[in-house]
C-alpha cells in the first residue's frame, strides 16, 4: 500500500525506545516496496520523508548487505537477500495460523486456506485440508492471480480503490473459466460490495465446480485473507446455514482472532 510521507526523525540515534537508524532502514525498504520494488533516490526521499543524505547512507549499507541493488538506470530495487527472509517469514506465518485454519476446517469440514498479497500476486502461505475424499488442494507457496480467486479478491478489497485499479490495469483480465470476471471495472464494483458485506465469493472463477468464500484477516501487518474452498454444492450448503453455524460469521470470528495474533 502507498506510504504516507513521514517527517524525518531528528535527535540522537534512539527514538521511542528503538534505534533510529534501524527504523529508518526499514522505513526505506517499505517505501521501496510500496513503489513496486524499484525507485530512484528522489522518489524514495519523497515517499519516505527522509533527507537525501540519510537515504544515501542507508542505501549504501543496504546494498553492501544485498538487501537492495542498483540497476543499469541507476534506480534502486529490492535485493535478492530479502527472498530468503520473505520465504522464511511466510512459512512461519503459515505455522502460526495453522491452529486457526484447523479450527475453520473442523467447523466447516472443508479445506481452509491462508494467503497474502505479494508483488501483485496471491501467495498461499497456509492450508489445512478437508478430511473428505473429494477436497480442494492448493500447494503452499503457490502464486495465482488475484482477480479470479476468493482470497485474491479479499486481498484486493483491503487496498485503496486507486491502488487496486492500478494493480488490475485497464486491459481485460485473464479468463480461467467462463465465470471469471475479466472486466476490471466489474471487479472493482465487486470489491466495493465485499468491503460492505465483509466477505467475497469465488464462484467457479478459478476452476469449474469449485466455490470459495474468503474474508480479510484484520490487523495483520500485510494484506492477508482466510478462505474455505470445496465443491460448489457443499460450499453453498454451508452458506445456507444460519445461527451459530452461519459460515461468514464463523470465518470472520476466526479471522479476527488470528489477526490479533499476527498484529505487530
Amino acid at each position: 500500500m502507498a506510504s504516507t510521507p513521514a517527517a524525518a526523525p531528528s535527535g540522537n540515534d534512539r527514538t521511542g525506545g528503538g534505534v533510529q537508524s534501524v527504523e529508518r532502514a526499514f522505513l526505506l525498504l517499505e517505501a521501496l516496496a510500496d513503489s513496486g520494488g524499484i525507485a530512484t533516490l528522489s522518489e524514495l526521499s519523497l515517499t519516505s520523508g527522509l533527507p537525501m543524505p540519510t537515504i544515501h547512507r542507508l542505501i549504501r549499507t543496504l546494498a553492501q548487505q544485498g538487501y537492495v541493488r542498483q540497476d543499469t538506470a541507476r534506480r534502486y530495487t529490492l535485493g535478492p537477500r530479502l527472498i530468503r527472509l520473505g520465504e522464511t517469514a511466510g512459512r512461519l506465518l503459515g505455522s502460526w495460523a495453522r491452529p486457526y485454519l484447523a479450527e475453520l476446517m473442523e467447523a466447516t469440514g472443508e479445506t481452509a486456506n491462508l494467503a497474502v498479497l505479494e508483488g501483485g500476486e496471491v501467495v498461499y502461505v497456509g492450508q489445512v485440508q478437508s478430511r473428505r475424499s473429494m477436497r480442494m488442494f492448493t500447494e503452499v507457496g503457490r502464486r495465482v492471480q488475484p482477480h479470479c480467486t476468493g482470497v485474491g479478491k479479499a486481498l484486493l478489497a483491503q487496498l485503496p480503490e486507486d491502488e487496486a485499479r492500478a494493480l488490475l490495469g485497464g486491459a481485460p483480465l485473464q479468463a480461467h473459466t467462463p465465470y471469471t470476471v475479466t472486466d476490471p471495472q466489474e471487479l472493482i464494483t465487486q470489491l466495493g460490495s465485499a468491503r460492505e458485506s465483509g466477505y467475497v465469493v469465488d464462484d467457479q472463477e478459478q476452476e469449474i465446480g469449485v466455490r470459495c468464500i474468503a474474508v480479510a484477516v484484520p490487523g495483520a501487518p500485510t494484506p492477508t485473507a482466510l478462505s474455505v474452498s470445496g465443491p460448489e454444492a457443499r460450499i453453498r450448503a454451508l452458506e445456507a446455514q444460519a445461527g451459530s453455524a452461519a459460515l461468514v460469521p464463523v470465518m470472520r470470528a476466526i479471522a479476527t482472532r488470528l489477526g490479533q495474533v499476527l498484529a505487530p
